[in-house]
């Protein structure tokens, strides 16, 4: 394993919020987040998206994640604010991400008005169906990374390391799949098994098991490698960013003071204030 002397740490709160378009919405109710995941972001009043994102770079703010619930057709419902997403990359240098759900070509219209988009991949028909509970397969999230690489669109996929109710065996035939594709960022999450949802009392994953499937992406991916922001919090956390530091990943997100005073000392840090797909 190779040594990458940088590592990125990224701290988004700051300067990058997260944006739900859907308030707390969403059609689905996930074994994993039952919708949890939505109450914490910032929801701007209908139609006023623009004049919100406006006064995010009056205030400073570098850019922000446009996301929320999927609506029945199992979309973010991004596409009805084609309008204002353009003319925000028009009327300000703010940097977009967004989460976008099962899109089609039509989307492709908007689409191409955004930095990157981030993509939850899972790689196994089973997992789709008992985590989202919706009649889509592996191959439907292959249809989206082939429509977006085709169009040239920026995709940074995310692999939520033990959804399958905290059992690790599907994500490294994941990480086998997007090896094929133009990627040049691969976000890892890892489980929080949270209140009120089905998996709360589901076990963490291992900080060992863990690593290990981020280890096999390092072995086996030429690109960035990223540590996103949803992982188990306290000692748990501790454990694992430094194994991620060790381990030679490029980016991580949210870690202690401690962590990054430690990791200081061992790599080349840099500090960004920016979702960690920019």
């Amino acid at each position: 394993m190779a040594e990458r002397k940088k590592l990125k740490i990224y701290i988004p709160g700051i300067k990058f919020p997260s944006i739900s378009l859907t308030g707390n919405a969403c059609a689905l109710n996930c074994a994993h987040c039952g919708r949890h995941y939505l109450e914490g972001m910032k929801k701007p009043p209908r139609g006023e998206l623009l004049e919100y994102c406006l006064g995010l770079e009056k205030e400073g703010f570098l850019g922000c994640l446009l996301s929320g619930g999927m609506d029945g057709r199992l979309k973010v419902p991004l596409d009805l604010y084609a309008d204002e997403i353009r003319e925000i990359k028009r009327r300000t240098n703010l940097k977009l991400n967004v989460h976008v759900g099962f899109i089609d070509e039509n989307d492709l219209k908007w689409i191409k008005y955004v930095d990157v988009v981030s993509l939850d991949f899972v790689g196994e028909d089973d997992v789709i169906r008992r985590v989202y509970k919706i009649d889509k397969k592996v191959e439907d999230y292959l249809k989206i990374l082939d429509l977006l690489t085709g169009a040239g669109v920026r995709v940074a996929p995310h692999i939520t390391i033990g959804l399958d109710f905290g059992k690790i065996h599907w994500e490294y035939k994941a990480i086998d799949m997007l090896l094929e594709y133009p990627i040049d960022v691969l976000v890892f999450d890892v489980l929080i098994p949270t209140k009120g949802t089905e998996m709360e009392n589901v076990p963490k994953p291992s900080v060992e098991d863990s690593l290990r499937v981020v280890r096999y992406a390092r072995e086996h991916f030429d690109g960035e490698i990223s540590i996103g922001c949803m992982r188990p919090l306290g000692r748990w956390r501790l454990d694992f960013d430094r194994g991620a530091v060790l381990s030679s990943v490029d980016r991580l997100t949210n870690p202690s003071k401690k962590i990054i005073e430690w990791a200081k000392k061992i790599r080349d840090v840099e500090i960004i204030y920016e979702c960690c797909v920019m």
